[in-house]
């Protein structure tokens, strides 16, 4: 296996440089299975784990490979392996883990390209694409849109004149996986050595459309629901594939909850229309809500920028804020519980010396 084929380059070759006298190899993890690992280097395809020495030193799960990852690895036999450390990431698209924790997960690392794929039935929601578009802003990742299911769609240009308003810049390609249809403006995009990971809900048919790509069924799916269009988590782990034509995607279950993580770079990146807009406003510090002279809700009123745009970027920015606020509280409370365990460490220490 050629490992520039594989995404390797110049940047992770000088980061691995320290890990080489070690004797360690580096690979790129293409699975994951709990506490198991698919990986790839030069000789092939190996299943791996952490050293224990890693567990002991990850400070939490954003510091364990995912997929897309480069690692420093020993071989052990032929297939089998110990990952040592982590080679640092150039690109990742993290959410906020599901649930009420507040805690990130990397959906996807090193990615070049970030695929947001729509489907167009009734599963197409122009706002979710917003959303896909602030944290793929925010990964490091370029944007490319994929409308699915071009040939179920009657009003075709209507469509993608208005993702083409709201997702201002970024290339918008129609295609089908059934048929085939707008699958030469995909490929151009796909080349060798550069990693896309293809992300959507479930039922927008991202595991047909790399299925195609591949000219095989490798990948299973499923039907959706007729009401809502909405499919069923056919895709339960993200796998890393490395095309026969060049080329690496990577497959990622489908997300219903997408929440935000980041700051607000990727949200000014995703509307940069409206931060444009908002460089008019008489103060700086404008929420563009009830201030005077505020050029965002000037153009709302004037027709120039949508209401319905200015409300999905009002939406982010208030959950950004919101997860901000607590990762500042979880941050204190870490804080005053270190402070109560040294004190109680240096009570101990005390009453023994006396």
């Amino acid at each position: 296996m050629d490992l520039i084929n594989l995404g390797w380059n110049s940047e992770f070759e000088q980061k691995f440089e320290q890990y080489k006298t070690n004797g360690f190899v580096p690979a790129r993890i293409i699975a994951e299975h709990k506490s198991l690992y698919q990986a790839l280097d030069s000789k092939g395809e190996l299943t791996a784990e952490l050293s224990g020495k890693y567990r002991y030193q990850a400070a939490g799960r954003f510091d364990y490979p995912t997929v897309g990852d480069w690692v420093a690895i020993a071989r052990h036999d032929h297939d089998k392996g110990i990952i040592h450390a982590l080679i640092s990431r150039r690109s990742a698209f993290i959410r906020k883990e599901a649930g009420q924790r507040t805690a990130e997960q990397v959906v996807a690392a090193n990615i070049d390209i970030a695929f947001i794929v729509s489907g167009l039935d009734n599963n197409h929601n122009i706002n979710r694409i917003e959303r896909y578009l602030t944290m793929t802003y925010e990964s490091g990742a370029a944007p490319i849109i994929l409308l699915n299911k071009c040939d179920l769609c009657d009003y075709l240009d209507t469509v993608i004149g208005e993702v083409e308003s709201r997702a201002i810049g970024v290339p918008v390609i129609a295609l089908s996986a059934a048929t085939g249809e707008g699958f030469d403006g995909l490929v151009t995009h796909l080349q060798t050595g550069k990693t896309a990971a293809f992300l959507g809900s479930s039922g927008v048919g991202k595991s047909s459309i790399i299925n195609r790509l591949l000219g095989e069924n490798r990948l299973k799916v499923n039907s959706v629901r007729e009401n809502d269009s909405r499919g069923h988590h056919t895709t339960t782990h993200r796998e890393l594939i490395v095309l026969p034509n060049g080329g690496i995607v990577i497959d990622t279950p489908g997300m219903r909850e997408l929440q935000v993580w980041g700051d607000e770079s990727g949200l000014a990146a995703a509307f940069d229309d409206i931060e444009d807009i908002a460089r008019n406003c008489r103060f700086r510090d404008c929420n563009h809500k009830d201030e005077p002279g505020c050029a965002v809700k000037a153009a709302v009123c004037n027709g120039s920028l949508k209401e319905e745009r200015f409300q999905s970027y009002l939406k982010l920015k208030k959950e950004l804020r919101y997860l901000e606020a607590k990762q500042v509280m979880k941050a204190s409370a870490i804080e005053k519980m270190r402070w109560k365990r040294i004190s109680q460490i240096q009570k101990t220490f005390k009453d023994k010396t006396h």
